[in-house]
């Protein structure tokens, strides 16, 4: 049966306020930048040519109104977008070191992405996607847990694709190992899977061969799994090998935000084309198109309205 999105993904919607100079007297000025990790991957998606359907909570106030205007311009559904009366919409700071990488203070005591509950889930949407994506940060409080897993087995249920990114962010969690919990559990149910070199070493204690042992044990029914090490490249591990493509480094890094929500789409992209049963060469083929769009990514601010066009990331190729 055709489905009606060929991605749907559930998650935070937010704002990235990112440095952008200084004022004349001096003080920091921050550029308002719609992002969150699941839309950023929708958002990608859709430059190439894919429906989309985003599933969350924002705030009844003046950001969360601007981001659904952004998220309906970027042409993925919002039927699935709620707003809470009471909970503002999650922001999120962006401190940018000298390479581009960055840390983050996060604006959600409770933010409205936390608020999602089961009964909100707009199930008609999760049983028509081919592919269901999600990560952690739905997974940082009890409700929307429970709602992120409910999903999760509709999803399933319906024959969809699950697509996992752990995006660790430590601190909006009250208790490490219930972190890693969660992470296990999205180990547990994925078919495709973006992890970062870090979240191995959380897990597993090590980056290289022996944490990669690992997680393949981890995730046992995971059909597409691929580690990335930032500028240093990115890895696919498979029952065939392993297939690594160098980063693209061509200069002009500004910062990193929605790199690997790029490199996620661009995989998800590819697997909705070809299917999961791939050759060396297409795991290759693969890891340089998400190289080259994430490389993309990391020379402009923000990361929604950032994403490149395929005709861009070619070029680069």
């Amino acid at each position: 049966m055709e489905k009606r999105f060929d991605v749907a993904a559930l998650g935070e919607l937010l704002i990235d306020f990112t440095e952008s100079g200084l004022s004349e007297q001096g003080n920091p000025i921050l550029e308002a930048n719609p992002g969150g990790a699941p839309c950023n991957v929708l958002a990608m998606l859709k430059k190439l040519g894919k429906e989309c359907a985003f599933i969350g909570k924002v705030g009844c106030d003046r950001f969360g109104y601007e981001l659904k205007e952004v998220v309906e311009e970027a042409g993925i559904c919002t039927d699935g977008l709620l707003f809470d009366q009471d909970a503002r919409t999650t922001l999120a700071f962006v401190k940018t070191a000298p390479n581009g990488d960055r840390s983050f203070s996060f604006y959600r005591n409770p933010g409205a992405d936390m608020m999602l509950t089961e009964q909100e889930l707009p199930l008609d949407i999760i049983k028509n996607t081919r592919v269901f994506h999600f990560g952690t940060l739905s997974m940082t409080h009890p409700g929307v847990r429970e709602a992120t897993k409910k999903a999760v087995a509709a999803a399933k249920e319906a024959g969809a694709l699950i697509s996992f990114d752990p995006n660790l962010r430590p601190m909006l969690w009250d208790d490490q190992e219930e972190m890693r919990e969660q992470v296990l559990y999205g180990l547990s149910v994925c078919d495709i899977l973006k992890i970062a070199d870090n979240e191995i070493e959380f897990l597993t204690g090590s980056q290289e061969k022996e944490g990669i042992e690992q997680l393949k044990k981890l995730a046992p029914g995971c059909k597409i799994m691929n580690v990335t090490f930032g500028a240093n490249g990115s890895l696919n591990v498979s029952a065939e090998g392993t297939v690594f493509v160098p980063a693209v480094t061509l200069g002009g890094t500004i910062e990193t935000t929605g790199a690997g929500d790029t490199f996620c789409a661009c995989v998800i992209n590819y697997v909705l084309d070809h299917g999961t049963d791939l050759t060396q060469d297409q795991r290759k083929e693969m890891l340089q198109f998400a190289n080259a769009a994430a490389y993309i990514v990391t020379t402009k601010k923000g990361a929604i309205r950032s994403m490149p066009e395929p005709a861009e990331v070619e070029a680069i190729l």
